[in-house]
């Protein structure tokens, strides 16, 4: 597992308006201009969030004229899912009895 890329990936998920546009494109593809109507920012906000969400690869972009349309990245949230159940899994692998010392 790549610790940057999940650093990113979680990053993506710590910000109230990046889960609400995440909630938001669970519907559907949106145009940047309806995102924007519906979590009540402003512009740069949106773009700076838009960013973080793309990096992650949770969210992937599309131009059409001089508008962007987002909608949610099944390769990415598969990998989050996996990324998240690595990071929780409890391992019994270790060989160092101080592993189990308390």
């Amino acid at each position: 597992m790549d610790e940057k890329r999940t650093a990113t990936i979680f990053k993506a998920f710590c910000d109230e308006n990046r889960i609400r546009i995440i909630k938001l494109l669970s519907t559907g593809e949106k145009c940047a201009c309806k995102i924007l109507e519906e979590i009540n920012v402003t512009q740069p906000t949106l773009s700076h969030h838009m960013k973080i969400l793309c990096d992650s690869g949770i969210v992937i972009g599309r131009k059409e004229g001089k508008w962007m349309h987002y909608s949610i990245s099944l390769e990415g949230t598969e990998y989050a899912v996996k990324c998240l159940r690595e990071l929780t899994s409890i391992s019994n692998t270790c060989s160092d009895k101080s592993c189990y010392e308390k």
